[in-house]
């Protein structure tokens, strides 16, 4: 593990900090300026910052493919985020030394963070792992052993997910001909394991509203 752990930032981002930085991305990216994809969040500020709220410097964050939002509060500079963004790893960002990782990859980060916390019970370490995932990951079957696992192990993870409505161009609710999510039963509800939340957001799963052709 990183011997040296930078501070968290989420003390000091405030809604507006993740907002304006997000803009300032959607701006780059609809100028063509980002040869890559992007996945933009807004909408889940406040719920966002509250997790982190909780999250230690020790502490392991693990996301998807839209994890802006975690790199900064997780304490990762804006212009190394945006650095990173520039160069086309929006999607993948990845910051060991703010203990900060990301995946492409659906579920990707689950077995990953799960995996994490294994080590961290097996060493006796005050950490913990806080673990991101969209509403339709949280429907596939990797994600139900993840949970299934970490409470039946008793590990030290914390599973959120965060409900924006959408699954690439479909809508989840859709897509599974359900009109309420399995994890939804965890809304407004105090868990050990789990913080789910709905939000709006003003973006397209990917890109930044305008259609951009390199």
């Amino acid at each position: 593990m990183t011997e040296a752990i930078a501070n968290p930032g989420s003390g000091t981002l405030t809604k507006e900090d993740l907002i304006a930085f997000e803009e300032e991305i959607a701006e780059l990216f609809n100028s063509a300026k980002i040869r890559a994809p992007i996945h933009l969040y807004y909408g889940n500020e406040e719920p966002i910052i509250k997790v982190f709220e909780k999250v230690r410097p020790q502490d392991w964050v693990f996301c998807s493919w839209r994890s802006h939002y975690q790199c900064l509060l997780k304490g990762v500079p804006p212009e190394q985020v945006r650095q990173e963004i520039l160069e086309g790893r929006s999607i993948s960002l990845c910051f060991p030394e703010y203990r900060v990782f990301s995946s492409a990859i659906v579920g990707g980060v689950l077995p990953m963070s799960v995996g994490t916390a294994m080590s961290i019970k097996m060493r006796g370490e005050d950490s913990k792992v806080y673990c991101f995932m969209g509403e339709m990951t949280a429907e596939t079957g990797i994600a139900y052993e993840s949970l299934k696992y970490s409470r039946n192990h008793q590990l030290p993870i914390h599973f959120i997910v965060e409900d924006n409505g959408k699954s690439v161009c479909t809508d989840t609710r859709d897509v599974w001909n359900q009109t309420r999510l399995s994890f939804e039963e965890f809304e407004n509800r105090e868990d050990e394991y789990i913080t789910y939340y709905r939000y709006e957001t003003k973006y397209p799963h990917a890109g930044a509203g305008i259609r951009v052709e390199f």
